[in-house]
């Protein structure tokens, strides 16, 4: 089948990777020109475990094809993705801007045919508009047919070749028989193609994004609340994830949620529902508990040091806004970095694949090392903003010789308590006891 994939972010250059692996010619348009000429040279332009070997892959067999010109990615294609950016305006709501802009280039290119997918995160309703821009200037037969992606950063690849389920939206029956052609490969093994009309889905994708935030949340609140009873937030996660009504995942507390997903669509999903009066209490609750929960730890570095930040070196260990991934959108680092920095701290940070995305945010307003050890060297103390697994292990004899202080501050729960006990340090984790060092 001959695909085309509109924009090549995380989502589309994923989406049409992981089509042309299972034998289908995609063509993936932007309009980023020194990114095609990236592509089109061999080198994937994101950090995606996984993602390399495949792209490589399907270049060299002749599947996959880049191109700027919207009339030459979309010729002969019997299926069109649209994987485009719908970034959270002033209010909220997500912009449709550039999938409405495309949507109405396609109506006067269609020659036949064709299924019109919204693959980006859009709020309900937006089928309809992308319907009704493509039929301004349309002569042939089209369907527009949601398809929310359901991609976890890290383990995007693995997501979309193995799909828990694929959620279709269309009441059409020729639109519906394309995309179970489609992806019928994905789902060999029984993992089921869900079918509804085009708002059922729309809104699937960010009630389900809305539940894992509320989630995190919550925990994050339960945490705190262990903090001062003195429980144990590990208990409490134990216990309760045993429980199969509730389950294991998404229950580590931490300094919040960040990324290119959950916070944009809690936010995209609240404003959509005032809009149609309807006052979502909840969202707003974990809006407002995962923004302070960013910088939870701050108070505890001001208190340590007493107040007086000035000229200390703070080490960050972790900038993006989960492990596996250079994605940096929204992540709790930053929001830590800006606030050491107001206190007149300097920073120190490491972070395996997102340095370059910090940097071309921050600048020089930061020092950027090679390995973890170099940032922590004559450190004042470290941070710890993201779970990347070496920072899970360290060396800790090499670790002590080189630090000023032996104190760590952990937003992500990295550290068995007895052991850091053991180890002499100073140790602030969430929603467990602090340890002194003797």
């Amino acid at each position: 089948m001959k695909i085309a994939v509109i924009g090549t972010g995380y989502v589309g250059l994923v989406t049409g990777t992981c089509f042309a692996e299972t034998g289908n010619t995609v063509t993936c348009v932007d309009i980023d020109q020194a990114k095609v000429d990236k592509l089109k040279s061999g080198k994937v332009t994101i950090y995606e475990p996984g993602l390399e070997v495949i792209f490589e892959r399907n270049i060299k067999q002749g599947r996959l094809f880049f191109t700027t010109q919207l009339a030459e990615g979309i010729k002969d294609a019997k299926i069109i993705f649209l994987a485009l950016p719908t970034p959270p305006g002033e209010d909220g709501s997500a912009d449709l801007k550039y999938i409405l802009g495309v949507a109405e280039q396609l109506g006067g290119l269609l020659k036949d045919y064709t299924v019109i997918v919204d693959k980006s995160t859009v709020p309900v309703g937006t089928a309809e508009k992308v319907r009704a821009r493509i039929a301004k200037n349309c002569k042939v037969n089209f369907d527009v047919v949601s398809n929310p992606e359901f991609l976890r950063e890290g383990v995007a690849v693995e997501d979309f070749m193995k799909p828990e389920r694929v959620v279709i939206g269309t009441t059409s029956a020729a639109a519906r028989k394309v995309m179970e052609t489609l992806y019928a490969p994905f789902v060999r093994q029984g993992n089921p193609l869900v079918f509804m009309d085009e708002k059922s889905a729309e809104l699937t994708k960010y009630a389900a994004n809305a539940f894992l935030a509320v989630k995190i949340s919550f925990m994050n609140e339960i945490a705190n609340m262990c903090e001062l009873v003195g429980a144990d937030v590990d208990s409490v996660r134990k216990g309760i994830g045993t429980d199969s009504r509730i389950g294991k995942r998404f229950l580590f507390p931490g300094i919040g949620y960040g990324g290119s997903c959950f916070p944009k669509d809690v936010q995209a999903l609240e404003k959509s529902s005032t809009d149609v009066n309807y006052d979502f209490k909840i969202l707003k609750a974990v809006m407002d508990v995962n923004a302070k929960q960013k910088t939870k730890l701050i108070p505890a570095i001001l208190n340590y040091f007493k107040g007086d930040l000035k000229g200390k070196v703070i080490a960050i260990w972790g900038l993006s806004f989960k492990p596996h991934t250079d994605d940096i959108r929204e992540a709790p680092a930053l929001y830590n970095i800006e606030e050491l920095l107001k206190a007149g701290a300097n920073i120190k940070a490491h972070d395996p694949e997102s340095m370059p995305n910090v940097k071309s945010q921050l600048g020089d307003r930061i020092a950027y090392c090679d390995n973890p050890y170099t940032a922590a060297e004559n450190a004042d103390a470290i941070f710890i903003a993201t779970e990347w697994p070496e920072f899970r292990t360290p060396d800790f004899d090499r670790l002590s010789s080189i630090v000023k202080n032996k104190v760590i501050f952990d937003g992500r729960n990295l550290y068995d308590l007895t052991m850091m006990k053991e180890l002499g340090y100073t140790y602030y984790s969430i929603g467990r006891e602090v340890i002194y060092s003797s």
